[in-house]
């Protein structure tokens, strides 16, 4: 790796501590403040967070494992999870908003 690599995954590695020490600041007020933010996310962030953090690093591994076995058709299982997820978040996220979840 060349000096500019180093300097920029340096810079990256600080960006991120310094984020982190000023939120944990902020979300050391209470659990509340924590887990929910103080519930003054709307409700559409916080179900598409929730959506978000469901496409991790495992899912192009499982939708290559679906269309190596199936066959491309095997796709339609995967737009489903992703049409399931978007119903999620704009009917059930504003409830669970509602009864402070």
């Amino acid at each position: 790796m060349q000096l500019i690599d180093w300097l920029i995954v340096l810079a990256y590695l600080i960006l991120t501590l310094g984020l982190g020490l000023l939120l944990a600041r902020k979300a050391s007020g209470s659990l509340v403040d924590f887990f929910v933010s103080g519930r003054s996310l709307p409700w559409w962030l916080a179900g598409t967070s929730m959506a978000a953090t469901t496409f991790s690093i495992d899912t192009p591994l499982y939708i290559a494992g679906v269309v190596g076995s199936r066959g491309i058709a095997g796709n339609w299982e995967w737009w489903s999870f992703g049409i399931a997820h978007v119903v999620m978040i704009y009917i059930f996220a504003r409830l669970w908003r509602r009864s402070e979840i």
